[in-house]
């Protein structure tokens, strides 16, 4: 039942249309506007959760120009409020236009009252669902180190010990599967560390040719090899009183390994083609998805440089290990994105959110945000669906007794009007029903 306290905005320029839809809809607070400049100051003064707006408005009631000139900057002030179009029965393409402008759905005149107010009552209910979500999101636990939402224990005690290790010089290794987030953990070390003033600087190791890996690390000076014009300095000089990350450490290939281990014992490097021992002062934080102890026993990765790097060993748990994180990181990128895309206030639906929760996400983190980003981008309207999530699973298996009775009827349904080709007198004799029982069956399940 519609509410009082619900401000209700009529855009319409017909006054005997107005006192209509006023009559019609007077379960709200219905306030009314005649053309753009009238409804933007109702707006304002009001600002309601639902708009209904004619598109044919003055100064040229015969064109949509200024009912499509009204949506978008009602959008644009308002993006949460829902505005429903009201188009004439030849004006489809206006009203499709209307939506990709933002308008929530559009409705032809002559309009049903009935219809119409089921579209409104939708519109409200969506807008409160939304209210409800912003609210929900301002509620959530304060972020972690590196920015990272998480409820899980283990990453809380991970993010605690970098806060513990980052103030010393000691050197980091960061052990995790990959989209985990190892390179933000690694820059948050470096952010809480007294080196926050100098640079950052990542090099992923399984990223660069073996035989440019070495000039990338360590420079080069000019005429060292064909196409050295130049002396230029690498990675680790670039780090100079800051941090350097070598991401994928475990495919540093073996002659690279001694390299490094001398810098890291010496402290001085030497350029690629150069004489001159460099001091630098740098702190070293690694990462790698693999296992390097099982690479130490296969002979890939030497067991000093090992131990070097591992002075300090963070293990950083996997998604499906991080019970609830899915759901709530999800909440946290849609937001996220819908700002960034001007999309306004966009909303999971609980299938969606039951999706994500379902899913095995072996991408992890990077594969969730890549997931939601393309939903955000990709959905119709102001809700994700699990259809709109792309995601492929096996649905969990319903407990709940409704849900169970529910689907085995519609199972029933489907295989009694398959078997009879659709007959509905036949099916309704197959299922023991009457024929307006099997009519409330087929409109309560959706079947056509």
């Amino acid at each position: 039942m519609a509410d009082a306290r619900k401000p209700l905005l009529i855009v319409e320029d017909d006054p005997a249309l107005q006192k209509q839809m006023q009559w019609a809809f007077d379960g709200y607070d219905t306030v009314v506007a005649d053309d753009r400049a009238s409804a933007i100051a109702q707006l304002r003064r009001h600002e309601p959760a639902v708009v209904t707006m004619d598109l044919g408005l003055p100064p040229r009631p015969d064109e949509a120009t200024e009912g499509l000139a009204l949506l978008e900057e009602m959008h644009s002030l308002a993006p949460d409020t829902k505005i429903i179009v009201l188009t004439g029965q030849s004006d489809r393409a206006h009203a499709l236009k209307a939506i990709a402008l933002g308008a929530y759905d559009f409705c032809t005149k002559p309009f049903e009252p009935e219809v119409l107010g089921l579209t409104i009552e939708r519109a409200f209910r969506l807008h409160e669902l939304q209210a409800e979500n912003a609210r929900l999101q301002a509620a959530l636990p304060a972020r972690s180190t590196a920015g990272l939402i998480t409820l899980d224990p283990g990453l809380q005690r991970v993010c605690r010990t970098i806060e513990k290790v980052a103030p010393t010089s000691a050197t980091v290794l960061i052990l995790g599967e990959s989209g985990t987030g190892k390179e933000l953990l690694a820059r948050a070390l470096h952010e809480q560390s007294p080196r926050a003033s100098g640079r950052f600087v990542a090099i992923n190791c399984a990223a660069i040719p073996e035989n440019l890996l070495e000039s990338e690390l360590f420079g080069y000076e000019k005429g060292a090899f064909t196409g050295a014009v130049r002396q230029t300095p690498g990675k680790i000089e670039l780090a100079h009183g800051g941090t350097l990350f070598l991401d994928e450490i475990g495919d540093l290939p073996m002659s690279l390994q001694a390299k490094l281990l001398r810098f890291l014992q010496e402290r001085v490097i030497e350029r690629v083609g150069g004489r001159q021992e460099i001091p630098v002062d740098v702190r070293i934080v690694c990462a790698t998805h693999q296992s390097l102890t099982e690479h130490i026993a296969e002979g890939k990765f030497r067991e000093d440089l090992y131990y070097r790097l591992a002075e300090i060993v963070v293990e950083v748990p996997p998604l499906r290990a991080r019970h609830g994180d899915a759901a709530l990181l999800a909440h946290a990128f849609v937001r996220r994105f819908a700002d960034e895309h001007r999309r306004g206030t966009m909303t999971l639906m609980p299938d969606a959110i039951a999706a994500i929760e379902g899913h095995a996400w072996p991408g992890n983190v990077r594969e969730l945000e890549n997931v939601l980003k393309r939903a955000v981008i990709i959905c119709d309207g102001p809700t994700i669906s699990a259809a709109d999530l792309g995601l492929a699973q096996t649905p969990s298996e319903a407990l709940n007794l409704r849900e169970v009775r529910e689907e085995a009827e519609r199972h029933a349904v489907l295989r009694a009007l398959g078997r009879v080709n659709g007959n509905l007198t036949r099916a309704a004799e197959m299922l023991g029903v009457s024929r307006p029982t099997l009519y409330d069956l087929i409109h309560r399940f959706g079947l056509k």
